[in-house]
């Protein structure tokens, strides 16, 4: 699968030194713009030096030069992916986007006609202790932009206050702004320990026919939870259970809306989200992107503004009050001593 950008974002976090990959970690089949950040922060790239690479143990000393990794038992021979290759992969990658698009549409529709009765049937809601109806509700997706969109809308969840609910790794992104996730949702294969700890309630998102994948890593960490069988993405089903338990208003962010965004997490349609926003669509806000609608500035007149409205008060007691008179010219005598002038 080609190299997206949050997966770019997360081995930065790490401070990796270089990248391995048994793949490609841009195949030029759409414009994955992971490889690119990395290069740009300086991260060695070697790509497509095949799976038996991953038999190396953890703690291995690994020295890549050129298009070559070298272990301790065996050289690798890759490729070396620099910004020559990636402009031409790029290139190719923007040819190939009309067909790309063009198959994701079809498959968008088929799989909507198929998917259409389960998406619309009522889901069975599981008992919650998190109250929802005639609440806002926030969802967040470890999508793109994610953590600069969580931190945009701040003042809001202060204010409003809604229901939190985490899918997956999104819960990691609200306890590390100091919110603690009402509910966490998902398959729980990108969500850390410390997260599914620290949740109110837990919610394992479950295929329609009960198979739940992430029902395993919860209970060996032997925590409560519930079940919700859901056809779609475990965004869909988030989305589907806040619109199911009447919510006022659900706000989301990080979501997966577009061709590259699931493109990028290996899905070639996007039927049920689709099918999802067409029925909670009447109470949904969008909060993707909404970092970058306004980004405030502070102002040198602001600045003035506002030293002249604190000065004014401080002013008018210096002048009646005589005591105070004598605090601040002791205090400005001081203040002209420590600067030198």
């Amino acid at each position: 699968m080609d190299m997206d950008e949050i997966a770019a974002d997360a081995l930065l976090e790490k401070r990796i030194k270089g990248l391995v990959n048994a793949s490609p970690s841009l195949s030029g089949r759409y414009p994955a713009l992971g490889p690119s950040k990395l290069l740009t922060a300086g991260i060695p790239i070697v790509d497509m030096v095949g799976p038996e690479i991953m038999e190396t143990e953890d703690g291995t000393w690994v020295e890549m030069t050129g298009n070559q990794v070298r272990t301790s038992q065996k050289i690798f021979l890759g490729r070396r992916l620099n910004r020559q290759e990636l402009a031409k992969q790029l290139k190719l990658a923007e040819k190939n986007l009309n067909r790309q698009l063009e198959q994701f549409a079809l498959n968008t529709l088929d799989y909507a006609l198929r998917e259409m009765k389960l998406i619309f049937a009522p889901l069975v809601l599981p008992p919650l202790k998190t109250p929802i109806k005639g609440k806002h509700v926030l969802i967040v997706v470890r999508g793109r932009d994610y953590k600069e969109d969580l931190q945009a809308i701040i003042p809001y969840i202060k204010e409003a206050k809604p229901a939190l609910i985490g899918v997956d790794g999104g819960a990691d992104a609200l306890i590390e702004e100091g919110f603690r996730p009402d509910l966490i949702l998902g398959d729980m294969d990108s969500i850390s320990d410390r997260a599914l700890q620290w949740g109110r309630e837990i919610i394992v998102h479950a295929y329609p026919n009960g198979k739940a994948p992430g029902e395993e890593r919860v209970k060996k960490l032997d925590l409560p939870y519930h079940k919700l069988p859901a056809p779609g993405t475990s965004e869909d089903a988030a989305m589907l259970l806040a619109f199911e338990s009447g919510a006022e208003l659900i706000v989301a962010l990080g979501t997966h809306t577009n061709l590259i965004d699931f493109l990028n997490k290996g899905r070639e349609g996007m039927a049920s989200t689709f099918l999802v926003r067409l029925k909670v669509g009447t109470v949904l806000v969008d909060a993707k992107g909404v970092n970058k609608l306004y980004r405030q500035k502070l102002k040198g007149t602001y600045v003035a503004k506002l030293i002249a409205a604190a000065l004014l008060p401080i002013t008018v007691i210096t002048v009646i009050h005589p005591h105070f008179y004598q605090l601040m010219r002791l205090l400005w005598m001081r203040m002209r001593l420590a600067l030198g002038f």
